[in-house]
């Protein structure tokens, strides 16, 4: 790739389709075009603010067609794009401001009076709201500034956008990813999925996540489809919008509430091509519900912020339940032990991957990017997992999930997929918690579907594990905690239920 923008492979995507609809919301259209000359204006904005190639742009705001335009103007302009999560608390802003120390902050109106001075505490030269009223709005700056129609060139390893990790286990950590990163995926995807202009996806997703900024809007503009660009999930107007879909990109709660829907049905889905999820863990249950239901086999696939896309389940051939399939191609993958060691096919241990998909390592961090990589340049995703002869992955869990009770190794997701598949649990989360004899304690926290199971029906489905690894704690919960992304947090249920074990 060399000296190329990924918004110049973007443009060349859609460039020939500039009338053709590519944000269709309730009510209204916006065409390629449209948004292409939006974040024109925008980059001009930007720039004529002080903006410069490798500054950090800061952006807190909510789903919208500006938004995506925004995110395209930093690409365009080369500043370094870093969405935050739209439930972020000011304090925790703050420390994002103070880390990046960007020169741009964006944030919605309603937020201005609170994060501004925020923002200029933490040396923020220039702060816009992306909305039509109150103050510092960004329409006002584009009144006075002219369209930057051209496109600033970036080198493959030049920084397009830092994305922070949730930061559960201490301080968050910014992700550095390159045009290159995002152009390697994007294409690999684009291809892998079959994606052609014909096709028309359904976006349900917030956008300042990897999964709807990055792995659905790049892979349909390089087809140039047409995208019915939801606020949010909204389980009436995605079977509304399903008849004239053909794609849809989702987390798996997504298709668990569709199957929660008496009257969803094959017929409503028969026009669709492809249903993809990724995220979150999708479960057995769901995926073989979801078919018998349907008529379609979930594509699942699995990534990180870090690597973007790693591994996915194929357009044609079999996908099965519990897998994320094969490495994508250009892509290396293996399972080591903690000594980096390659493991033989079949045994869990640490998922490690390299390829032109992976980060350029930890904004300012680079001690803690060190400890992430191999010599051989392998990263270390902290995932477990293990792949068949093959070449097929199954992840077991995050290796902080992994529990040590008594010196035995247990994997949560072994038993979570015994207590999913007892009638009348709705999911669980299995968790270590402190044990003063066996170091850790198994426990299960559970979702019942109507009322909470008996004990004895729950005992004899353990059965089929080895004694060590069925839970000596059960906690019945009304929802199980989970992230933006449907991911269950749980080191929430950790430190709800650390004390289960101390009186014994």
């Amino acid at each position: 790739m060399g000296l190329d923008n990924f918004y110049a492979t973007l443009k060349r995507g859609f460039d020939s389709a500039r009338t053709k609809p590519f944000l269709t919301l309730p009510g209204a259209q916006h065409s390629y075009g449209e948004v292409d000359a939006r974040a024109a204006h925008i980059a001009g904005a930007l720039m004529a603010a002080g903006a410069r190639p490798g500054d950090r742009m800061v952006v807190q705001v909510e789903k919208s067609p500006d938004n995506v335009a925004l995110y395209l103007a930093a690409l365009r302009t080369g500043l370094i794009y870093v969405p935050l999560n739209t439930a972020y608390t000011p304090g925790e802003v703050g420390y994002f401001l103070n880390d990046a120390e960007p020169s741009v902050f964006v944030c919605d109106p309603p937020n201005f009076d609170v994060l501004a001075p925020i923002a200029k505490t933490a040396g923020v030269q220039t702060i816009f709201t992306l909305g039509a009223d109150g103050a510092g709005t960004l329409s006002d700056a584009l009144e006075a500034a002219a369209p930057f129609e051209h496109i600033q060139p970036r080198h493959e390893d030049d920084l397009a956008s830092i994305l922070y990790t949730s930061g559960t286990t201490g301080r968050s950590k910014g992700a550095m990813l390159s045009h290159g990163n995002l152009a390697s995926n994007a294409i690999t995807l684009n291809a892998l999925w079959g994606m052609t202009s014909k096709d028309v996806l359904i976006h349900a997703l917030p956008i300042f996540h990897i999964h709807g900024l990055f792995v659905a809007l790049h892979t349909a503009m390089l087809s140039a489809c047409e995208i019915i660009f939801l606020p949010k999930f909204d389980v009436a107007e995605i079977r509304r919008q399903l008849p004239r879909a053909s794609m849809m990109m989702g987390v798996p709660t997504f298709y668990s509430r569709l199957l929660g829907e008496a009257g969803f049905s094959r017929e409503e889905s028969a026009h669709m091509r492809l249903f993809i999820s990724g995220s979150a863990p999708l479960t057995d249950e769901t995926f073989n519900a979801f078919e018998a239901r349907t008529g379609h086999k979930i594509l699942e696939r699995y990534g990180m912020s870090e690597a973007g896309m790693i591994a996915s389940n194929p357009l044609d051939g079999t996908r099965l339940a519990g897998t994320v399939g094969f490495a994508l191609p250009g892509v290396s993958l293996r399972i080591a032990d903690d000594a980096g060691s390659a493991l033989p096919a079949s045994e869990p241990g640490i998922v490690e991957v390299k390829g032109p998909n992976v980060f350029k390592g930890y904004w300012r961090m680079p001690q803690k990017t060190k400890q992430e990589f191999r010599d051989d340049g392998f990263f270390i995703t902290g995932d477990i997992g293990a792949l068949d002869k093959d070449g097929r992955l199954s992840l077991i869990g995050r290796a902080k999930d992994l529990i040590i009770a008594g010196g035995y190794n247990i994997y949560p997701k072994e038993i979570e997929a015994v207590l999913d598949a007892i009638s009348g649990v709705h999911e669980s989360a299995v968790i270590g918690l402190p044990h003063a004899d066996m170091g850790e304690g198994v426990a299960a926290v559970l979702v019942a579907e109507n009322g909470p199971v008996d004990d004895r029906t729950i005992e004899t489905a353990l059965a089929v594990l080895a004694k060590f690894k069925r839970p000596r704690k059960l906690f019945w919960t009304g929802a199980l905690p989970r992230n933006a992304m449907g991911k269950v947090q749980k080191q929430v249920l950790r430190e709800r239920y650390k004390e289960a074990f101390s009186r014994l």
